[in-house]
């Protein structure tokens, strides 16, 4: 990785609830609030922007654990902000602690942990084929 990633780095996911956002399964719809799919997907984009511009060219980042605590509804039209703050920064892994807040309000919808690993690119290729 170049130099210069540090903790307290932070980057923020916008996003506006939109209906393939909701809490479904198979198609069906099970609350028409935003899902904590979403959330993990939009907690994940959150960490990811923090290391990108810290990548070499045969480098690469991959997730290796997430957390999360989904803790308020949020419904479609919520204009949320998904702030990634690295916490923890050792050799090539990355631990950033995210919240997601609705900004009409204030309210805190989830908060969790976001682990990363980087990687040579060529040894996430060997890892991939090995399965």
């Amino acid at each position: 990785m170049k130099s210069g990633l540090a903790v307290g780095h932070t980057a923020v996911v916008s996003a506006e609830v939109t209906p393939g956002m909701f809490a479904q399964f198979e198609g069906n719809v099970i609350h028409p609030v935003y899902s904590t799919v979403s959330m993990v997907y939009h907690m994940e984009w959150a960490s990811r922007k923090i290391i990108l511009p810290y990548l070499e060219d045969h480098e690469e980042g991959m997730g290796a654990k997430v957390s999360v605590e989904h803790m308020a509804p949020a419904k479609s039209g919520s204009s949320l902000d998904i702030k990634a703050n690295v916490i923890k920064y050792e050799r090539n892994i990355i631990l950033t602690e995210v919240t997601v807040i609705d900004k009409e309000n204030g309210r805190i919808i989830g908060k969790g942990e976001v682990k990363q690993v980087v990687l040579p690119k060529e040894k996430i290729k060997e890892r991939i084929e090995e399965n």
